[in-house]
C-alpha cells in the first residue's frame, strides 16, 4: 500500500503546526513532513513536538542538512525520538542548500565525503555499535549511544544528482526525492540507487523511495502551481506537479509509484491559502483513492 502524506512547510510560523499536526492526526493523515530549511524552523524540535501532540501520525523530517550537525548529536536526537515514539520518526540527512552552508560558514569542500561518512557513522551508532573512526569530516573515538534505539530504525538521505543517488543506496536505508523529480526522474532515481546497492552488496535489503509532490487544489490552482514551477525554474519539466481535483491528484501519485516511489508527500504550493484545508483533502479526500 502506498503511503501518503503531506508537508508542513516552514513558510508557516512555528505556532501553526500545533492546530495542524492534531488536525492530520485526526485527519487520519499516514504521515506529516517538515523541513530544516536556513533559516526558518529547526527539524528535530519541530519533530519532537509534533510527535508529542498527536498519538498515530508519523513525522518525518526531509532534511537534517549534515553540515550543520556533528554525527553524535544527531545519533542522539534521533535514537530520542525513536525511543519515546517508536515506530513514527522518519528522518532524513542530506548535503544541505550550499549557499546557506556557506553562509553560516558550514560548506564542506566535499559534500559527498562528508554525506558518506555521516551517513556511515550514523546508521552504526543508531544500530548500537561503539564507533571509531578517523574521516575526513567526522572523527569518533569509542563513541556508543547509551539509549539507542531499541529495535532497527532506518536511515534516509536526500539525493538528487547520480552521485549522491548512488550512495544513497550503498549507505542509507531510503532516499527522498524533491518536488522537482518527475515520475522520469524517478524511474531514472530508482535506477542509480540500485546500483549503489549492488555496489555495496545491498540487494536483499529493501530501499524506500520518498517522493514530494507540488500540488494545488482550488478555483485557482493552476495558477498557483504554475507560478511556483517559474519561480523554481521547472515551468517546462513535463509531468511535473499537479493542481486539480482529488482524482486528478491520485492520478499524479499513481504515476510516481509505478515509476518506483513507495511513499508519495504532497507538497502545497508556498502561497497555500488553506493549509487545514489541504492537510483534510490529502486524507480524506485523496487517500481513498491511492491504492
Amino acid at each position: 500500500m502506498t503511503r501518503l502524506g503531506a508537508v508542513f512547510r516552514p513558510q508557516l510560523p512555528p505556532e501553526r503546526l500545533r492546530a495542524l499536526a492534531r488536525l492530520a492526526d485526526e485527519a487520519g493523515l499516514e504521515e506529516l513532513w517538515l523541513w530544516e530549511d536556513c533559516f526558518l524552523e529547526g527539524g528535530i524540535s519541530t519533530a519532537a513536538a509534533a510527535l508529542a501532540w498527536t498519538e498515530r501520525l508519523r513525522v518525518g523530517v526531509g532534511l537534517l542538512p549534515v553540515p550543520l550537525r556533528n554525527v553524535a548529536v544527531t545519533a542522539m536526537e534521533a535514537a530520542s525520538l525513536h525511543r519515546m515514539f517508536p515506530g513514527r520518526p522518519i528522518l532524513a540527512v542530506g548535503h544541505g542548500v550550499q549557499d546557506w552552508m556557506g553562509q553560516v560558514g558550514a560548506r564542506a569542500e566535499s559534500p559527498l565525503t562528508l554525506l558518506r561518512e555521516h551517513l556511515d557513522a550514523l546508521r552504526a551508532l543508531l544500530g548500537g555499535e561503539r564507533v571509531t573512526t578517523r574521516g575526513r569530516y567526522v572523527s569518533l573515538d569509542g563513541v556508543a549511544l547509551d539509549w539507542p534505539p531499541a529495535g532497527p530504525v532506518d536511515v534516509l538521505t536526500g539525493a538528487t544528482g547520480p552521485r549522491t543517488l548512488r550512495l544513497a543506496g550503498q549507505s542509507a536505508d531510503g532516499t527522498v526525492l524533491t518536488a522537482g523529480t518527475p515520475p522520469e526522474g524517478v524511474r531514472r532515481a530508482r535506477r542509480l540507487i540500485d546500483e549503489g546497492r549492488q555496489e555495496a552488496g545491498r540487494t536483499g535489503q529493501p530501499h524506500q523511495v520518498v517522493v514530494y509532490l507540488l500540488t494545488a487544489t482550488g478555483p485557482d490552482a493552476a495558477a498557483r502551481l504554475h507560478a511556483e514551477l517559474a519561480h523554481e525554474g521547472h515551468a517546462d519539466v513535463p509531468d511535473l506537479g499537479v493542481a486539480g481535483d482529488a482524482g486528478a491528484v491520485a492520478k499524479a501519485v499513481e504515476r510516481l509509484v509505478e515509476a518506483g516511489a513507495d511513499t508519495v508527500v504532497l507538497q502545497p504550493t508556498a502561497d497555500e491559502p488553506d493549509p487545514e484545508g489541504f492537510i483534510r483533502f490529502t486524507a480524506q479526500e485523496v487517500r481513498p483513492l491511492v491504492p
